[in-house]
């Protein structure tokens, strides 16, 4: 509960010096044709638009991305539709009623209850890790990761490599290989997870040299980007299986200087207090895991330093 409120704390603050909250349900990206609650969500109400309880957020031929706790991402496939049941920080509900939706969740702390409703079953989402829900054939596939499947009056645990037909009460090995190559909102998802983390880097940055209050953490509003970022509260994670892209605290950047990482041994420079996109200087790998290497930072020019997969 301490480390709930003090994500409230910071969310609050960062509420009254910006002019914008984050709360479980807030619209964090779209593409194509999104609607929420049958209207249509336009470019500029990205970052402030929220499906409050009984809402829905759906797609036609596009995508969108949601947040729900801090860390914790929901991602709509084409043609698909979510309804939030409760938007709370320590009870949040989210009904599939259409289509696909993946979650990557990055951060899940104790105090959060993460529950996705599907054809009648309800998903609780234990640890970090990447989720995929199915509401055609309602199924639970878990890339990595822990959740609990309660399905009439059975409880499934569910682990990684391990997916569920919630008509049934026995898990099933799937090939994550092969679903990751043929999943398209997998590979969607994936993209939007290297976005985000770059979103958190150039927002490290800002508290780091730009001046910026440090609270914390919780979700921060990046105008450059214009996303959210979601900020670890120390230290730095690596994002589930098959995404690999780093979330880093403020303090870890005072610590070792500018990281970008993909773990592993890959990892992404910057120059001063500019950021320097993955695009631009592309990726250079360590000599071992957990080693150090330097490159010559492209876009804006001169040298980018970066750590790769350290742990």
């Amino acid at each position: 509960m301490v480390k709930v409120a003090g994500v409230l704390l910071a969310t609050g603050i960062l509420a009254l010096a910006q002019g914008k909250i984050a709360r479980p349900g807030t619209v964090n990206y779209a593409e194509g044709q999104v609607t929420l609650g049958g209207q249509t969500i336009g470019a500029k109400q990205i970052g402030s638009a929220e499906v409050s309880p009984g809402q829905i957020l759906a797609t036609q031929n596009g995508k969108a991305e949601m947040l729900l706790t801090p860390g914790v991402f929901l991602r709509l496939s084409d043609n698909s539709a979510v309804r939030m049941v409760t938007p709370s920080l320590t009870d949040t509900r989210v009904e599939l009623i259409k289509g696909e939706a993946m979650v990557e969740a990055a951060e899940v702390l104790e105090g959060n209850h993460l529950n996705v409703l599907d054809g009648g079953a309800t998903t609780l989402i234990q640890k970090r890790g990447v989720y995929e829900f199915r509401a055609q054939q309602p199924t639970v596939a878990v890339f990595d990761g822990k959740a609990e499947v309660m399905v009439d009056d059975h409880n499934v645990e569910l682990g990684k490599g391990k997916e569920l037909l919630l008509t049934q009460t026995k898990p099933q090995k799937f090939d994550r290989t092969e679903a990751e190559a043929s999943d398209n909102l997998y590979a969607w998802s994936k993209l939007r997870s290297e976005y985000v983390s770059e979103t958190n880097a150039s927002t490290a940055q800002m508290f780091v040299g730009g001046g910026y209050p440090w609270y914390g953490m919780g979700w921060y509003w990046n105008p450059y980007f214009d996303s959210w970022a979601f900020m670890p509260g120390d230290g730095f994670l690596y994002s589930p299986f098959g995404f690999g892209w780093g979330f880093y605290s403020p303090g870890y950047w005072r610590s070792f200087g500018p990281v970008y990482g993909r773990g592993f041994g890959r990892g992404y420079g910057y120059v001063g207090r500019g950021f320097v996109s993955p695009r631009a200087v592309g990726p250079a790998a360590a000599p071992r895991m957990g080693g150090f290497a330097g490159h010559m930072g492209g876009g804006f020019g001169g040298f980018g330093g970066h750590m790769g997969g350290r742990r």
